[in-house]
């Protein structure tokens, strides 16, 4: 069931739910994305590390890989390694947006859960990239708090249980048909006591005023996002928020509701009173120029791109907190 909303009352709004508005529990988030979206993950946990404590990544690289750079981007945070990635450099800046407070303090990642997945036959993006984020990952998190997979024959996309493209295949609207259940993989391990999953998701995707929600900064976003809200939420009852970044050419002007509707989170969302938010980005031919409709992962918004001054981050981040002051009717 879809429904559209519109809220034009939006900044007249309490900070308390009502009927019809989402019990939201924000003082922790957790995030995943695949590819593009799995480097904005990174990134909005980074910048965010003292509100974001679980993030899931499937088949993406180190904190600020591009360096502000599209090509360094395509020679080194791809598919291929032209030179090895300097991690201290990459490190380095991590330290320097913290020092700055452009980041929240690198402290934070000691004690969040990161669960990482790479594909053995994903030819978008090398396996050097993905065991560097592994890598950096090592340095910031506690010892049993980061979980890599990297045995499993999958192409390029978010593997499923049951839907999608043959699993060594990377094709739209990547997702890999793998008899392999990547969301209920990534959850368990980020949630331990994860109740199981339900057979069809019984709540509704909620087709969200994306600019609205976002404000200014979401200018470089699509003109609509989407939330998965459990029926128990819809009601009024406590849920935590999960966001998941789709990848490039996996938006809704792509691919439809596809990503939104068969990547397998929404099976699980629904039995763990969770809300998954589903952002999305624009395809553009014209400055900012992003015609696969990806993440902005090497600066093709602003400068802060990485950091929770970033245009993306800042508009996701706005999203994130207003949507529990939204009505659903």
């Amino acid at each position: 069931m879809l429904k559209k909303l519109t809220f034009l009352a939006l900044f007249g709004l309490s900070g308390h739910a009502s009927a019809g508005q989402l019990n939201l529990q924000l003082e922790h988030i957790s995030l995943s994305g695949l590819s593009s979206g799995g480097y904005m993950a990174n990134q909005f946990h980074l910048a965010h590390s003292d509100w974001v404590d679980k993030v899931g990544i499937i088949a993406a690289g180190p904190y600020y890989c591009a360096q502000g750079s599209i090509k360094t981007a395509l020679e080194q945070c791809v598919n291929k390694v032209l030179n090895p990635i300097d991690l201290p450099l990459l490190q380095q800046k991590a330290i320097e947006y913290e020092a700055s407070g452009k980041i929240a303090p690198l402290l934070n990642l000691k004690h969040s859960k990161v669960w990482l997945l790479h594909g053995t036959l994903d030819s978008k993006v090398h396996s050097q990239v993905s065991d560097m984020l592994y890598q950096q990952y090592q340095s910031f998190v506690e010892t049993g708090q980061l979980q890599y997979i990297n045995d499993q024959a999958f192409a390029h996309h978010f593997p499923t249980q049951d839907y999608g493209s043959p699993c060594d295949q990377s094709n739209t609207p990547f997702l890999g048909n793998c008899q392999y259940d990547a969301a209920g993989a990534m959850l368990g391990y980020l949630f331990p006591d994860l109740a199981g999953k339900v057979a069809t998701p019984g709540g509704q995707i909620v087709e969200l005023d994306q600019q609205v929600l976002g404000g200014e900064t979401a200018s470089s976003l699509g003109d609509k996002a989407y939330a998965y809200v459990p029926a128990t939420c819809a009601k009024g009852e406590s849920c935590q928020l999960h966001i998941s970044f789709h990848g490039c050419q996996q938006n809704d002007q792509s691919v439809g509701r596809d990503y939104v509707e068969h990547n397998g989170l929404n099976n699980w969302a629904d039995s763990n009173h969770m809300v998954v938010l589903y952002p999305q980005t624009k395809n553009s031919t014209f400055l900012p120029l992003n015609p696969q409709g990806c993440w902005d992962w090497w600066g093709y918004t602003d400068a802060d791109y990485a950091t929770r001054d970033g245009l993306q981050i800042k508009a996701v981040s706005q999203m994130a907190r207003n949507l529990a002051h939204y009505p659903l009717n």
